[in-house]
């Protein structure tokens, strides 16, 4: 399915920009490339079920539903996206910097391991 491969592209293309803002010191931006990074993949994976969220809050629940509950991925995955999404909304509106060096670090670790095994289980449905 092509949405489903421009997802995944997408993703990668964002986590590369993650990468970029890192090493000029754009912790905000980074997270928050990381974040759209996962929620693309989370997109994807639930186009394999056809299934549609009008929100980040209705990607991450239905992702939370259909993928986590019933035990295609682990609750980590689902608290990363979570915690993804929260340092998002924190980089993009906060006042000043307020995501560190070390979070944003963690987060593009977090969000490369999420897309990758997204893009494992996407790979096999497509």
């Amino acid at each position: 399915m092509k949405e489903i491969k421009d997802f995944i592209e997408k993703a990668h293309k964002y986590l590369n920009t993650a990468q970029q803002a890192l090493n000029t010191g754009d912790y905000d931006s980074s997270a928050s490339r990381c974040y759209y990074a996962m929620f693309f993949m989370a997109e994807a994976a639930l186009l394999t079920k056809n299934i549609n969220a009008s929100s980040h809050k209705g990607v991450i629940s239905l992702f939370s539903s259909h993928f986590v509950k019933t035990g295609i991925f682990d609750r980590n995955m689902g608290k990363s996206l979570n915690d993804a999404c929260d340092k998002r909304i924190a980089g993009d509106y906060g006042i000043g910097l307020t995501i560190s060096e070390k979070q944003s670090q963690d987060l593009l670790v977090t969000a490369s391991d999420f897309v990758e095994k997204l893009q494992n289980y996407l790979q096999k449905q497509i």
